[in-house]
């Protein structure tokens, strides 16, 4: 999957206003404070905790992200001012597609972020819970006379301040073995002991070369994969699948999911290659392509980057099966309604209404912030989670175009 360069991202504002307008006074103690601990509405519907952050979800090379169409500025709507974006209030009518989508299956995620509610919550997740598996008619008309959208902008003066950029990420599967053997070489490695002995970690490289990293690493193997890019994509993407041939023939799929990294920063491989133009294709098929053309500099190239992400198995039992790896707030991702935000734009647990008509595919359908990555930043931007697999992974590395959103507020 390819994850891009945004163009969006927020940059510090001018957040004083020479007026506050009726709405502001009403609400002006949510808006001081921090964006989700002031606002006492719902904000998560299902608690707001911080947990450990999951995939580290950079992106792999780069292309000119999509010019945003032009649209005047709101300036007279009344409006909450958080400190990455602003929210300005909206009308259902103003949803593409609101009438056509199927709100059972944004139930799903939302029920999922509502395990994490507060007592604060507990009874909007409480009216959620009573209306899983209602008509998805009867869910809308609920939103509509329960909720208020508001479209998310940027603070910056920009052309185009609801218009941002939209890509998606995937959980890879691929085949592996539990012990090393020809052609399947490449180990995944849970956390070493001394991990947090110094920081940053060893490098990729230091890893790759170095007896001291490979004997803090010796009995940490997860499982082997056969190629190195395909390790490097679960290195990105922060978790994913394995088809596991046990020792005694037997294969089992389980989940591995993020569990830390060395602390060093991550580096594109494909802009690398881009930069040094030895491809013009940097898509992990371009790469790999690249790499079957130049077999010895494998190592040199998957060293452009020295980040590198330790895992934990997981079992995919039940319904673990049918959903994504967890997020950053600790609820597991459901495919196609979940999606990775800028926190400090969007809270976990939000209800949006998310819009994008665009040459790879065209969205208009509620979905719930529950993860982050740290290649996703900035006032309207998301990172739409697409499922598991080679189909899923295939629409993740096309999708990159224009998109707008709006967070739906408890009344």
């Amino acid at each position: 999957m390819v994850h891009h360069t945004i163009s969006n991202s927020s940059t510090s504002a001018n957040n004083a206003s020479n007026k506050i307008n009726p709405m502001k006074k009403l609400l002006g103690s949510y808006i001081l404070g921090s964006l989700l601990i002031s606002l006492s509405l719902f904000l998560v519907a299902c608690g707001s905790r911080p947990v450990k952050p999951t995939p580290p979800r950079e992106e792999a090379p780069a292309v000119a992200a999509p010019t945003p169409n032009v649209s005047a500025p709101s300036t007279s709507t009344p409006s909450f001012v958080n400190p990455k974006s602003k929210w300005i209030l909206a009308a259902w009518s103003d949803l593409p597609g609101v009438a056509n989508d199927n709100f059972n299956e944004a139930w799903t995620a939302w029920l999922q972020s509502c395990t994490r509610n507060t007592t604060a919550h507990k009874r909007l997740c409480t009216e959620v819970a009573q209306l899983t598996g209602q008509p998805s008619s009867t869910q809308r008309e609920w939103l509509i006379k329960n909720f208020q959208p508001y479209r998310v902008e940027t603070l910056t003066g920009d052309a185009a301040p609801s218009t941002g950029l939209l890509t998606a990420y995937y959980e890879p599967i691929f085949e592996a073995t539990r012990i090393a053997k020809s052609g399947f070489e490449v180990p995944l490695y849970s956390v070493p002991a001394n991990l947090k002995s110094k920081s940053p970690w060893f490098s990729r490289e230091e890893i790759l070369k170095l007896p001291a990293a490979q004997a803090a690493l010796k009995g940490k193997e997860i499982a082997y994969i056969a190629d190195p890019v395909d390790a490097m994509i679960l290195h990105i993407q922060g978790s994913g699948r394995l088809w596991v041939t046990q020792a005694d023939g037997s294969r089992r799929q389980i989940r591995v999911a993020f569990a830390g990294t060395n602390d060093h920063p991550y580096q594109s491989i494909g802009r690398w290659l881009l930069d040094q133009n030895l491809t013009k294709d940097a898509t992990w098929p371009g790469i790999k392509s690249w790499l079957a053309q130049n077999p010895r500099r494998t190592t040199e190239l998957l060293s452009k980057n020295p980040r590198y992400v330790f895992f934990k198995e997981e079992a995919l039992l039940g319904n673990d099966a049918l959903l994504g790896p967890k997020g950053a707030q600790g609820v597991p991702l459901t495919p196609g309604r979940s999606i990775a935000v800028d926190p400090g734009s969007v809270p976990y647990g939000m209800p949006v209404w998310l819009s994008s008509n665009g040459p790879q595919t065209q969205l208009n359908r509620m979905v719930i912030a529950q993860d982050t990555g740290s290649a996703i930043v900035g006032a309207v931007r998301a990172d739409y989670f697409v499922g598991s697999g080679q189909a899923a992974g295939d629409l993740a590395g096309r999708l990159k175009q224009d998109m707008k959103m709006w967070v739906l507020l408890p009344r």
